[in-house]
């Protein structure tokens, strides 16, 4: 008696079956319909925003305009000093001889007048001032390199950020048209058990079903909404905003010979580079600071006028001043011994962190090869276990027309091609993920 009403009643299995169907023939190119008519912003999109204006990357552009400050001000010892000084000063009491039949005679006035223009210039420092611009532009090397490394972190959050609103976007898409599935079938098996050829186990497992579901989509849910905020913030928009983001699932991944893989990335690195540039600047301060005991040469000006001269003393005369100045240090309490070894200990501790920075380089090129491999041929295990699951479908279709097996076997044939979708999902979005990583890894802009 069931059999006989389970193939009158093929119509609606045959809606149910055509929806699947239909579901499944989309997903097998799985990024060619998903947010169609939504899609705004790309990954370079994205990228190309975030390194223009994140307050981390305005940080490292600062030190470089800073470090253009620094190498300004170190010029300036090449420059001259020039200034202008003036006094006035009330004396008392002020000394008188006087000397018989010739006067009193008064040996400055008690008022005194004097203003001057007063020019100093270095003459010859032993290179100190050389040496303190090629450190300075050292420094602002430093900078620059800073500032690709936090651009490069920066891209590869946003692309991991990225990928993960891409499956979550498309997860909550298959987990929609499960649900329309399911609850289409549910109302189906409780039109069959009101007429006695579905039993009530079979509405409640598919309510279970229904239910489970349901759970997994409120948990995609609230990841997505989390996955936008971040974004929101790395984009500086407001947290009302819901951005939704294109599927690019198909990278391809960097062609670099295996046995020159490691040497590609020490060369391109930006933590190798900046280790080799603080070195470069270590040892310009150990030079630097075997220069501070050298001695300095200066020329010193100085032209103006003042009262106070003999005769006249209330006349204001014009004087100037003409000389060299030389320092010459001699001992300095043990400072610069104790600076130079401060500074050799920098150098020394700077090869250790290269040492450290390779392998810590090495570590992460094979470890992101290896999940990039294995992405791979989970793309290829989920394919075939996607056109699995849709032979599968299909026989338990043929069976369940034929009365062989229950609505919750098809059901479970329907769950399985969902799964295998999701699976391939996420294969495909860890690939890409994983290309990402490997060019990060190797020294590659992903920006």
């Amino acid at each position: 008696m069931n059999n006989q009403i389970i193939r009158k009643s093929i119509l609606p299995c045959l809606i149910l079956v055509l929806f699947f169907n239909n579901i499944i023939v989309g997903q097998i190119n799985i990024d060619t319909k998903v947010n169609a008519s939504t899609d705004s912003l790309t990954l370079k999109n994205v990228i190309d925003r975030v390194v223009a204006s994140y307050p981390s990357v305005m940080v490292a552009k600062e030190t470089i305009n800073n470090a253009d400050a620094r190498i300004g001000l170190a010029k300036t010892n090449y420059n001259p000093v020039v200034d202008l000084t003036a006094s006035f000063a009330n004396l008392a009491p002020v000394i008188k001889f006087t000397f018989p039949e010739l006067g009193t005679f008064q040996l400055y006035p008690n008022n005194n007048y004097s203003a001057s223009i007063n020019y100093e210039q270095l003459v010859y420092d032993f290179g100190r001032t050389r040496q303190n611009i090629e450190l300075e532009n050292a420094n602002k090397a430093v900078g620059e390199k800073t500032l690709e490394q936090v651009k490069q972190q920066l891209s590869l959050f946003t692309v991991n950020n990225f990928y993960n609103l891409v499956f979550l976007q498309t997860a909550i898409k298959i987990k929609d048209e499960e649900l329309d599935a399911l609850n289409e079938h549910l109302q189906y098996i409780e039109k069959m058990m009101a007429t006695g050829s579905a039993t009530e186990y079979q509405v409640l497992s598919t309510k279970v079903k229904i239910s489970t579901v349901e759970s997994q989509k409120v948990d995609l849910g609230a990841s997505l909404i989390s996955q936008q905020a971040s974004l929101n913030s790395l984009l500086g928009n407001d947290q009302v905003t819901n951005p939704v983001v294109k599927n690019e699932l198909f990278i391809d991944p960097p062609v670099i010979p295996s046995d020159s893989i490691l040497s590609y990335a020490f060369h391109n690195r930006d933590e190798v580079l900046i280790n080799e540039k603080k070195t470069s600047l270590a040892e310009l301060r150990y030079d630097l600071t075997k220069l501070q005991n050298k001695p300095l040469l200066s020329f010193e000006a100085s032209a103006g006028a003042k009262n106070g001269y003999i005769p006249d003393l209330n006349k204001f005369t014009p004087n100037y001043v003409l000389g060299l100045g030389l320092r010459v240090p001699l001992f300095d309490g043990m400072k610069n011994k104790y600076n130079l070894s401060q500074a050799q200990s920098a150098i020394t501790s700077l090869s250790y962190e290269s040492e450290f920075t390779k392998r810590k380089i090495s570590n992460e090129v094979y470890e992101a090869e290896a999940y990039m491999f294995a992405a791979k041929k989970k793309i290829s295990q989920f394919e075939l276990q996607l056109r699995q699951a849709l032979k599968a479908f299909s026989l338990a279709e043929t069976s369940f027309r034929s009365g062989v097996i229950t609505n919750l076997d098809l059901l479970d044939a329907s769950t399985a091609v969902s799964e295998s979708r999701l699976n391939l999902l996420k294969s495909r979005i860890d690939y890409a993920a994983s290309v990402y990583k490997l060019k990060a890894a190797l020294g590659e802009r992903i920006y």
